[in-house]
């Protein structure tokens, strides 16, 4: 081990308890990655991509609610992607690209609709999100285009 990181690490420790760290570092955060995908999955109406209403669920909120969820879900967004940036250097363990889409999907960008419904109609995507929400005993999404409701005169 060099000397520069022995002489930074704790009294006692040795490159084994650094590689046990690392291990249980990675582990952690593949875990609780899954785990959020697995709740953001869940919570997705099954018209999602193909009504527009379904995605105003959080309009019908207080405005200044919407506006520090809003913020908030922006800056966890933003630190995830620095944190998935860190971690994805040489030599730093964890699920660097991981932790950066993360943070893409909490993070909003023109255009970011789009994206999300480009990647969920890979089939093979698709299909994976439709065999956990199948899990977890929520319907399957549908990605058809809905018509648009007809004007009221």
């Amino acid at each position: 081990m060099p000397e520069w990181l022995a002489s930074r690490m704790p009294e006692g420790w040795n490159g084994w308890y650094l590689a046990a760290l690392g291990i249980g570092v990675g582990v952690a955060s593949a875990i609780v990655s899954a785990l959020v995908v697995t709740f953001v999955i869940a919570r997705l109406p099954a018209d999602y991509f193909s009504n527009p209403l379904a995605r105003e669920a959080a309009r019908r909120r207080h405005p200044v609610i919407r506006v520090l969820l809003t913020l908030a879900r922006n800056l966890a967004g933003y630190l995830l992607i620095a944190l998935g940036v860190a971690l994805s250097l040489p030599g730093v363990p964890g699920q660097g690209i991981l932790t950066i889409l993360m943070g893409v999907m909490l993070v909003d960008f023109p255009g970011k609709f789009r994206a999300e419904r480009w990647l969920v109609s890979r089939r093979v995507v698709l299909k994976g999100v439709n065999r956990v929400r199948a899990k977890i005993g929520r319907e399957p999404l549908v990605l058809g285009t809905a018509a648009a409701p007809a004007s009221q005169p």
